[in-house]
């Protein structure tokens, strides 16, 4: 039986992250908060979100590091998390935010 990848992305999400990468760089996300599908993960510059002891790597995302929090991850632990993008603003530090877009998690229950 094949491994459920734990994170997956939307090709209107790999294609925002390939416009990201053009203007920054190679990137990264983290999620701390939110329990529940529309939860936004905020996107940075990769290394400039520093993770901890407390976070767990999920798993890469079109060459990103997918980074949650472990308590958040108990949450979340029998799901498949897919980011998407929809219209309107995300977390401000997030970098997309200037984009008019979000990213958001949809999931799937394994």
């Amino acid at each position: 039986m094949a491994k459920q990848e734990k994170v997956l992305a939307t090709d209107e999400a790999v294609e925002l992250m390939d416009q990201l990468k053009e203007k920054h760089g190679p990137l990264m996300f983290h999620q701390s908060g939110g329990c529940c599908d529309g939860s936004s993960p905020m996107c940075y510059p990769r290394g400039e979100f520093r993770v901890g002891d407390s976070d767990i790597l999920l798993g890469y995302v079109n060459d990103a590091p997918f980074y949650m929090s472990k308590d958040q991850y108990e949450y979340w632990k029998h799901t498949q998390l897919i980011i998407d993008v929809v219209e309107g603003r995300g977390g401000m530090f997030s970098l997309e935010n200037p984009e008019g877009k979000r990213f958001l998690i949809r999931s799937r229950v394994f």
